[in-house]
């Protein structure tokens, strides 16, 4: 890439929970980027939440206490940083902004707003947006935010029904308290088979979630679960 100083490197990394690993990784990638293309790298760093991004944005110093050799300061975008873009004027004049906020924001209740406005610049475009449309949904990463993404994609329409948006955000929270369940037998020392497991992943309607939840917490055995059904 380049600017009015001249060429530079960019790296992006997304990044979801602390990992002391991870920024000795970031330094050693930004070295090697140097030293291989002589070009300076600018590491951007992509939180969902505001204490992801504040750990990250701490300096990594690499040296002694009588001396820093190295110092790396990573560029964080995040929803402290990052405004919310919903306009798709706004997505028109600068797609990649917009990209990173739908990333930045796919907590927010308001992402399929962020979405729909994404999809309608995309669609309307006839160069770029293949690799656009692919880097977002790459960036969503797994569950419901993926699968919103692909269906805008697959049948945009400039108006986003309020049942497919109540569908996405139920199933976002049928993963969750699926995902609790499983987590809560796990922690009792209850073995869950295969079975169990995909039964559990599988539901989506929260009130039989919520049931299981309350049994989990007493039963001897995953099955049990599953009683007078």
């Amino acid at each position: 890439m380049a600017d009015d100083e001249g060429g530079f490197l960019l790296a992006v990394e997304s990044q979801s929970k602390p990992d002391t690993d991870k920024r000795n990784s970031w330094t050693y990638c930004l070295a090697h980027m140097y030293a291989k293309y002589g070009l300076p790298p600018v590491l951007v760093v992509l939180c969902r939440d505001k204490a992801m991004a504040s750990w990250a944005a701490e300096p990594i110093r690499v040296g002694r206490p009588f001396h820093t050799s190295m110092l790396v300061f990573p560029l964080v975008l995040g929803p402290g940083n990052l405004s919310v873009i919903t306009d798709p004027d706004e997505v028109a004049e600068d797609v990649p902004l917009a990209v990173f906020s739908a990333f930045a924001h796919a907590k927010d209740p308001g992402l399929p707003a962020i979405l729909e406005a994404l999809a309608e610049v995309l669609a309307g475009q006839d160069e770029g947006s293949d690799d656009w449309v692919e880097f977002v949904e790459i960036g969503l990463g797994d569950g419901p935010a993926r699968d919103l993404w692909r269906q805008l994609m697959a049948v945009y329409t400039p108006k986003f029904p309020d049942s497919i948006v109540a569908e996405y955000w139920n199933k976002g929270r049928a993963n969750e308290r699926a995902d609790a369940i499983l987590r809560l037998l796990d922690r009792r020392g209850i073995e869950v088979s295969d079975a169990v497991r995909e039964r559990v992943k599988d539901c989506t309607d929260l009130d039989v979630l919520s049931v299981w939840f309350d049994r989990s917490l007493a039963v001897a055995s995953a099955e049990e679960l599953f009683v007078e059904e």
